[in-house]
């Protein structure tokens, strides 16, 4: 089963950070299963070892004349079926599959916003950061400390500046109210900058002027592109054999028409087969296959979909509850031949996963730069960049733009 800390199946809410100190809940962190095997028995590294009561189902009966390792069952006969027949069978083994229990959906989790959250109030002492998620209104930037927030102040003057000069109450991206507030309507990538409010106020009518000055860092933000990344273990042909790469493409065929109308989408991250040397069994050859299932715009797909059971992580949890349940198909459905062992069959208990997080290009996660939004994909600052699909921004001392890409 998923052994992780602290976590609890939900579907994400949007991210909502801001500097004033809201609540965060815990940063993603990777969490691996084990997928318990068909039936709640132990899971094993190979079949073979389990005697004629043997779990597993066959992709293909590849290398025809070719006897698997293994027991043959008494009066069983080897038999071969074509790839096409093959996966009509798997597909509708798989269609006739209970729906699947007690699997964990590690899905992000938000930052829960307080009311304060909704105002961010300036330090005399150090810039305060700001969180505007892209192309979303801004929470309200308050042109005070903590300490006036709450006093009452005679005759006060409120002007900002941001990066690109002086900022009018009449400006439709970034709008000054009359009590000094900063709000942005539609945050932008280019807007992310340091915004200075300047403060001219006097504590009571006889007392003279004060002046105060407040800065602010505003970054642009997204939420992680995430996806889940899986290992699965095939009892498998000679390294060297052609019947493995027959295998690994129908294989993969199989698993991305069980998305497909989830807009989800099936990469192949690497297949690599090894010969393993087994207790009992001796030197056996492996096929170790690793996938990742990930949503793709619902925009962009040929059905589009704007219902709330569209969301990505919801599509993406679907995805994986039929992944998970096509392995334990495999086990099943091969517990209930008559004929021996194919050549190539999925080891029982070998399927793994793991929750993988990404960013797109220009921003990136950084738990010690941005504590309060550690789940974010932050704009990168000047200084650094992240050319492509990473989780982090890299350091370029020739980037001096927010959300660079290339280090020029």
């Amino acid at each position: 089963m998923c052994t992780q800390a602290g976590s609890q199946a939900s579907t994400p809410p949007a991210h909502h950070p801001s500097g004033s100190g809201a609540s965060v809940g815990p940063s993603f962190r990777p969490a691996v299963c084990q997928l318990p095997a068909a039936g709640g028995r132990a899971p094993g590294n190979d079949l073979l070892r389990r005697g004629s009561a043997v779990g597993g189902v066959w992709m293909e009966a590849l290398a025809p004349g070719r006897a698997p390792r293994g027991r043959r069952r008494a009066g069983a006969s080897g038999s071969v079926l074509s790839p096409l027949s093959l996966a009509a069978v798997l597909l509708c083994a798989l269609l006739r599959a209970p729906p699947a229990v007690g699997h964990l959906a590690r899905l992000p989790r938000s930052i829960h916003l307080t009311q304060d959250s909704l105002k961010i109030v300036g330090s005399t002492h150090f810039p305060v950061s700001v969180y505007v998620m892209l192309h979303q209104k801004s929470p309200h930037v308050l042109c005070v400390t903590q300490r006036l927030r709450n006093t009452e102040l005679v005759d006060p003057s409120f002007q900002w500046h941001g990066p690109k000069g002086k900022l009018v109450s009449e400006n439709t991206t970034a709008q000054v109210t009359s009590t000094g507030s900063l709000i942005f309507q539609s945050f932008e990538e280019t807007m992310s900058g340091v915004y200075t409010c300047f403060l001219e106020y006097k504590p009571t009518v006889e007392e003279s002027i004060k002046n105060l000055q407040l800065k602010y860092i505003v970054y642009a933000y997204r939420e992680p592109r995430f996806y889940y990344q899986f290992t699965a273990r095939y009892h498998a042909a000679p390294c060297n054999s052609i019947y493995n790469i027959s295998f690994e493409k129908k294989l993969l065929q199989i698993l991305s028409k069980l998305v497909l109308d989830l807009s989800c989408e099936i990469s192949l991250i690497k297949s690599e087969c090894h010969r393993v040397k087994m207790q009992r069994a001796g030197l056996q050859n492996e096929l170790f296959f690793t996938f990742s299932v990930a949503s793709i715009d619902t925009e962009k797909g040929s059905k589009p979909c704007t219902d709330h059971s569209c969301e990505a992580s919801k599509r993406l949890s679907k995805a994986k509850n039929l992944i998970e349940r096509f392995f334990i198909q495999q086990v099943e459905v091969l517990g209930k031949r008559a004929e021996p062992l194919p050549e190539i069959y999925y080891i029982e208990g070998t399927l793994q996963m793991v929750w993988v997080n990404r960013c797109f290009p220009g921003y990136g996660i950084n738990v010690l730069k941005h504590p309060k939004c550690p789940e974010c994909c932050v704009v990168c600052s000047p200084g650094s960049f992240n050319p492509r699909d990473g989780t982090h921004c890299l350091q370029c001392n020739n980037s001096l733009v927010y959300g660079a890409k290339t280090c020029m």
